[in-house]
């Protein structure tokens, strides 16, 4: 792993070779004039829009950044930060002073934290979390497509784990659009995953459906796995965020359109670079999701194959 490094130095060495040679001092005076102005102003090879933070590389991130770029023509530098030992994240912005920072990924959502003043917008990020200027998508599709799911499964009792702190925002809009489509939630709370296997004892018999929120608390590597062992042994299906899950007996999901997403952000970064300020541009749910299904499960719950086209021919 290397270090990034913040400013370009290379031949330093071949003007300090200069000096020694025996140069005049009217030139040595002069190339201290150039090296004062390179440290107190920015570099115009430097300068940029957009500061794209990535966590490391992934195709969904990229996917993102697909269509972010697609969406916006702006100038960028990309850092991804796994392809280094430390990124100064803080001292980057106080040179190159970009205008926005999108962070693609959790990691880079921690490193753009600790810069105070320029706008963040961060996406692809689970642990999303107020802060005076950062904005962004969540990773969580709108409740209503969930609603609308259930809904066409003859649902009505949804059995749903989370913890407050990370989710309770989305579980409040949840709940409304729940109210609305005739749906009751019923809901345990958890603060450590830990609490994840007891709290989903406590929802036997008592549920018609099993709801998995991308909480990072609830739903962990660990946990995962007892989400759908409950559903085996209730007979009730699982719905879940994410199309990796329907190998492991999800009934559907509702995933989110990645390249949606980082136009998403696009838009929004726009707005910022047009004069808008974070404070007026809230965290925003994706806007573009897609129905996927697993027919073998859904069949053993009594839908028919015109039900399961219904819900398939679903879109945004």
């Amino acid at each position: 792993m290397r270090r990034l490094p913040l400013t370009p130095i290379n031949g330093i060495s071949a003007l300090t070779n200069l000096f020694s040679a025996g140069r005049s001092q009217k030139l040595f005076s002069n190339v201290l004039i150039l090296l004062a102005l390179a440290t107190l102003l920015p570099s115009l090879a430097q300068a940029y829009d957009i500061l794209v933070l990535q966590s490391r590389r992934d195709a969904g991130y990229e996917e993102a950044l697909k269509g972010f770029r697609n969406g916006l023509s702006a100038s960028q530098r990309t850092i991804v930060l796994s392809s280094f030992a430390e990124v100064d994240v803080a001292r980057i912005v106080r040179e190159d002073r970009p205008r926005v920072i999108l962070a693609v990924g959790d990691a880079a959502m921690a490193a753009a934290r600790k810069v105070q003043q320029t706008p963040v917008i961060a996406v692809m990020a689970l642990g999303i979390g107020p802060q005076h200027n950062l904005t962004g998508v969540t990773m969580f599709a709108p409740p209503e497509r969930y609603c609308n799911l259930f809904h066409l499964m003859k649902v009505r009792r949804v059995g749903i784990i989370h913890n407050p702190a990370r989710t309770g925002r989305y579980l409040r809009q949840a709940r409304q659009e729940a109210e609305k489509a005739g749906i009751e939630l019923v809901v345990r709370e958890v603060s450590s995953p830990r609490e994840t296997l007891a709290q989903l004892s406590l929802l036997a018999g008592k549920v018609d459906a099993l709801w998995m929120l991308p909480d990072i608390t609830a739903v962990t590597r660990e946990t995962t796995e007892a989400y759908f062992r409950f559903g085996q042994d209730q007979n009730i299906p699982v719905i879940s965020f994410a199309g990796s899950y329907l190998g492991l007996g999800a009934a559907a999901v509702v995933e989110i359109d990645r390249t949606e997403l980082g136009r998403q952000a696009a838009d929004m970064a726009a707005g910022l670079l047009g004069g808008a300020t974070v404070d007026v541009m809230p965290f925003r749910n994706p806007r573009g999701t897609t129905y996927k299904t697993n027919s073998a499960v859904l069949k053993k719950f009594g839908l028919t194959i015109d039900e399961i086209n219904k819900l398939n021919q679903f879109k945004d």
